[in-house]
């Protein structure tokens, strides 16, 4: 039943975009993929979402069965799950804007976490100025690699 509700129907508008139209109830229409959601592993779930809400300005972590949610202005979440396993690092880069920046970049600051202006950390203290914005990375409780870019990569600048 799933997937029943996942399929959509596909045309090719006359820009040459692809547009889905509903197959059944519960698609979406006007856009063919987006990313709604993605599960971060973590030790303590509570630590975790409270530290990405926190430094990124974003309303506190609610509940969703095991997972705790912290939901990005776009819709798009992040939910944190308590595992005992090893927790390989992942990267999650938030585009910002430069209020945004320049808040989270203080709370970073404030609250003594490290950062890079790389992703191979090289640079520390640093920010970058990649295609004429800002960007820097730095490390959540569990080691996952969290980056904040003012400008998407390939937009322009150096």
């Amino acid at each position: 039943m799933h997937a029943r509700l996942r399929r959509v129907a596909s045309t090719v508008s006359s820009s040459g975009a692809r547009r889905c139209g509903p197959a059944t109830l519960g698609t979406i229409t006007g856009v063919s993929v987006q990313l709604n959601h993605t599960i971060v592993a973590c030790r303590d779930q509570e630590r975790s979402a409270a530290f990405l809400a926190g430094i990124l300005g974003l309303p506190p972590a609610t509940r969703f069965g095991h997972f705790l949610v912290v939901e990005a202005d776009n819709g798009v979440s992040l939910d944190f799950a308590e595992t005992s396993r090893p927790i390989t690092s992942q990267h999650y880069a938030f585009l910002v804007g430069e209020a945004d920046f320049d808040a989270a970049y203080e709370r970073i600051r404030d609250q003594e976490v490290p950062y890079w202006a790389d992703p191979g950390r090289t640079q520390p203290a640093m920010i970058n100025q990649r295609d004429g914005g800002r960007g820097l990375y730095f490390e959540d409780p569990d080691g996952h690699l969290l980056e904040i870019i003012t400008r998407p990569y390939g937009s322009g600048g150096r």
